[in-house]
């Protein structure tokens, strides 16, 4: 029977059970995408990272979802490499083959950052009551702030529809649709929704947000990596402070769901960057499972 090691490691934090856990296989070397989609929805993290042998790069990473693959996971990889670091396998920089490109790592004080895509930002014409409605919020939430900050999609890697909201109190009793937010994302072509504020818990923390992404099988994460580069990206594109961006911003998250964590957001120039720390919460094995060509059900 084979076994893989797997872990879930905590990303965005420096506190076990904190801020977004991540399924990380470090040996997936001779997996297949079925393989691959079976133990993801096991380990049943928002995502998982399976690393593989790289010819363009030190290595190269597929991400899943309990339900899907997807291109980009800023949490699983500060996850799997903040765990190669406790490991010794890493030194201070390293490289990773993505579905997106080969990406930069560096590994600064504990703490480890990885670039992110040419960043898009393109503003959107959406009905105020739509997105509300989609949210649980009240729209007066969302217009009040709306003239300064815009509704629009960014990406750094994955897309995501950027929703500003005025106080705090918008952002906790945000109580979404599910299958509105889904219908929304569906239709606008973007991983999830990232609904943030400027009046934060912690007065060191440039924002809060939450991200809800039911279409890729995850309600709300807990800590957004990709979703943090883009909103960096969004927030330098509407020139959101007087002057220039902060050379380093914070972003906490997860609070509302008790996981909270903070990304580390250089936004200033492309490419875009999130830092985080990382701490392994489970260490173990999974089996690998074995598909016959019956066992596959097609709708």
């Amino acid at each position: 029977m084979d076994t893989r090691r797997a872990l879930l490691v905590d990303a965005f934090t420096s506190e076990p059970l904190s801020g977004n856990a991540a399924g990380v296989v470090p040996d997936a070397e001779g997996l297949d995408g079925e393989q691959m989609q079976a133990m993801a929805n096991e380990l049943g993290a928002s995502e998982t990272a399976f690393l593989l042998p790289s010819d363009d790069a030190d290595r190269k990473v597929r991400y899943f979802t309990p339900t899907q693959e997807v291109d980009l996971c800023g949490h699983a990889t500060i996850a799997s490499h903040g765990f190669l670091a406790e490991e010794g396998e890493l030194g201070d920089e390293a490289t990773l083959e993505t579905n997106v490109g080969v990406l930069d790592i560096d590994i600064e004080d504990g703490t480890v950052w990885m670039t992110q895509d040419t960043a898009d930002v393109e503003r959107v014409d959406l009905d105020y009551q739509r997105v509300a409605d989609a949210l649980g919020a009240d729209p007066a939430t969302l217009e009040d702030i709306g003239a300064d900050l815009p509704l629009a999609t960014a990406t750094t890697g994955l897309p995501f529809l950027v929703v500003p909201v005025n106080f705090l109190e918008g952002v906790s009793n945000l109580d979404p649709d599910m299958s509105a937010v889904a219908e929304l994302t569906d239709e606008l072509g973007v991983t999830g929704v990232y609904a943030f504020t400027f009046d934060a818990l912690d007065a060191d923390s440039t924002l809060h947000g939450r991200m809800f992404a039911p279409a890729a099988g995850v309600d709300e994460d807990p800590v957004t990596g990709t979703a943090s580069g883009a909103v960096g990206a969004y927030l330098r594109e509407v020139r959101a402070f007087d002057g220039e961006l902060p050379e380093e911003m914070t972003f906490e998250q997860g609070h509302f769901i008790d996981r909270p964590g903070t990304v580390r957001v250089r936004a200033r120039a492309d490419p875009v960057s999130v830092g985080g720390r990382a701490v392994t919460a489970l260490d173990g094995s999974v089996v690998v499972p074995e598909f016959e060509a019956d066992d596959i059900i097609e709708a």
